[in-house]
Parts: C-alpha cells; structure tokens; sequence
C-alpha cells in the first residue's frame, strides 16, 4: 500500500466554510482546442467546495482509504522539522499546488527513496526539480490546461487594474474620501494601447483572446509560432524575440514556464529596454522577474506599474519588497484556485491517481516527466540541462 503525502494551503482563518457565496460553479465538459477535462472514473466532492486547503484534501481520502492507501495532508513544508520533510522519506507519491509548492529539490529527492510520483494539482511544475526527477525515474504530472482559462481572466483583471488605476481609487473609498483628481492622475484607458504577451500558449493565448474585444493592438512572442490563420483572426503581430516586442509595449504579459530559458529574464537589461511608463503583469513564475529590478523600476517610473500573485519564494516572506514596493498589484498566489478551477483540478489528479493505480496509461497532456525523460506537455513547454 502507497503512503500519499498532500502539501495544500491553509484553511481560512475563520474555519473550514460551512457555506458559500454560490450554490454551484458552471460544469465544463472540455477547453478550447477540443481537449476534455478530466474524466475520472468518480469523485467525492461537490464542485465549487473548498478543496485546495488542507480540509478540503482534494476530495481524495475516501477514495484514496478505500484502496487501503495512507493520505497524509499537511501544509507545514519548509524546515527540516516541517511535517512535509518528515513524512517525505517513504511517501511514494507527492502532490502539491503551484500556489503552496512543495519544492522538491535535488536534495530531498535525494531522501525520497520510495518516491514515484510528484503531481501538480493545477499547471506548472517547476517546483519540481525536473532533472533530478528524471535521473531518479520520477513521473511528474500536472492537471494540464485545468486551471488556465482562470489565469488568463486574472491577467485581463489585473491589466486593467493597473491601466485604470482601480486599486488606489479603491482605497479612497474605503478611506472616506471622493479624490478624484488624486484617483485619476495616473488612470488611462486601455483602448488603442500596444499590450504583448511572453509565450502564446493556453494561457497566453487566451489572454489574447479576452482582449481583442477592447481594441488593443496585440503582440506576441513564443518559441513556437501560431497558425497564420490565429494571427489574421486577432490581428496579432509576431515578434522574433522578447527584446523586439518589448520595445514596443505599452502593457506586457507574462505566461510562460519557469525553465532556464525563462530565469530572471525581465532584469534590468530587459527592462531598460521597455516602453517608459510601461505596465508589467506576471501570472506565470516570479523568478522570471529579478526582484530588486522589479522595485527599481517603478521607483524610477520605467514602469508605471507591476501586477502579478507570482513570487519566490511562496509565500512570500513579511519583508519581500514587492509587498511595499510602489504602484503594485501583487495578490498571493491564486489566479488559478478559485473555486471552479479546484473541481478542475482536483478532479483531474483524482485521474491522475486512478490512472496510476490501475496501472493505466496517464494522458499525454498531463505528462510533464516520464521514462527518464521530458514527456507529453513536459517535452513542448520545458528545457533541462543536457
């Protein structure tokens, strides 16, 4: 029998909900492409419950004790002392979400003899080591594409949060006031403004998709070319490199994986090189932006603004700059853990596990290691070290 270790956020702090603010989340049979979501044999939740904290344990434990399984559900994870680095060195399988990571380093990897298996429940999984899982025979999956249409509606929310200077004008509310003048001084309309998106993939294309409706002028960059046919339906302007399209953006996108490729690539070189005034959103990893270059930026106005729930590490510690730093929208992470994404992915890695058990074949979309090499999604989105 398999010992499962569960690395989840914590509850509210007013305790576990007894009710919600909606009766149901709308039900989605499949993305845009065609893909389906998931499809396990059953689950043991209602949609639209809290499942991604540590009470809601993904709807898993029945299913999981039922097959006679030990689930051990935690969100205490860093430190050796930690529950998480306790219970690692027999646990043969290992989920965790991008929003509270249980990073699996080469290190503990190392103290995971019985490890097979590390799931993301949601997309992106470069917490992981994923050369080490590949040297260890490790099989890495993730709920691809589960929660990516969640990511792009934050992305849009936060453009627009920034453009229109909602959040300060917010706080005038809440403060009392009427300011307007001091709410409109840096508020400007998003219409006829250059936005580009870094990787045109399910997030960044849906991104894409969302804003044509507004009438702005959309760039991209991405290792791999759109369909022509993509390109003349939204007007889009491809760009060789991230320099070239940067120069030309007044809002910049990020949805990209974390990979070497993509480590610290906005720093103050890339930066520079950016409209003056630019606004800057990142929803993919935080590495990919140098935090200090970040802080610098907009002290000095190259950027008018920086929005993102990205961070490293998560969460992010009480003195972490980008949490003082001026003009910021920066939320914790969890643009892709709203209530209608955890059916998503919570579902699938109730696939995921099923497919494991049975000893079935896990979708190829879903693949991000296997066989002691990049596999399925894995193999398009990521590069390791050769």
């Amino acid at each position: 029998m398999a010992k499962i270790l569960c690395v989840l956020y914590d509850d509210p702090i007013t305790g576990y909900p007894k009710s919600y603010a909606r009766a149901d989340v709308p039900k989605i049979d499949h993305y845009p492409g065609g893909q389906t979501a998931p499809t396990p044999k059953q689950i043991d939740f209602t949609p639209g419950e809290l499942l991604g904290s540590v009470s809601g344990e993904l709807g898993l434990r029945k299913y999981l004790e039922g097959l006679g399984h030990t689930l051990v559900v935690t969100s205490d994870k860093e430190g050796e002392d930690s529950v998480f680095e306790r219970e690692l060195p027999d646990a043969e399988i290992v989920i965790s979400q991008p929003f509270w990571p249980a990073y699996l380093t080469p290190e503990r990897i190392a103290k995971a003899k019985q490890l097979k298996l590390a799931v993301t429940a949601g997309i992106g999984s470069d917490h992981v080591d994923l050369e080490a899982a590949i040297k260890n025979g490790i099989t890495v999956a993730e709920v691809t594409y589960s929660n990516s249409i969640s990511v792009s509606e934050h992305v849009v929310m936060m453009i627009l949060s920034l453009v229109r200077n909602y959040i300060p004008s917010y706080q005038w509310v809440i403060k009392g006031g009427w300011n307007i003048a001091d709410c409109v001084e840096r508020s400007y309309d998003l219409e006829a403004m250059h936005v580009g998106t870094v990787a045109a993939g399910r997030i960044g294309l849906a991104v894409l998709r969302r804003l044509k409706p507004f009438d702005v002028k959309l760039h991209y960059f991405d290792q791999h070319r759109l369909p022509e046919s993509v390109e003349n339906e939204l007007g889009l302007t491809y760009h060789p490199s991230v320099e070239d399209m940067v120069k030309v953006c007044d809002v910049v996108t990020i949805n990209a994986p974390l990979h070497p490729g993509t480590l610290d690539l906005f720093n103050d070189e890339l930066i520079s090189k950016m409209k003056r005034g630019a606004y800057l959103v990142n929803t993919a990893r935080g590495k990919i932006c140098n935090r200090d270059a970040v802080v610098r930026a907009l002290e000095s106005g190259q950027l008018a603004g920086y929005a993102g729930d990205v961070w490293f590490p998560q969460p992010a510690p009480k003195d972490h700059p980008w949490r003082t730093m001026p003009h910021h929208g920066m939320t914790p992470h969890i643009s892709g853990t709203s209530l209608s994404a955890q059916a998503r992915y919570a579902a699938g890695t109730r696939e995921i596990l099923e497919c494991w058990f049975e000893e079935r074949p896990i979708r190829e979309e879903y693949l991000i290691v296997d066989g002691g090499k990049l596999a399925g999604t894995g193999a398009h989105s990521y590069t390791v070290s050769k």
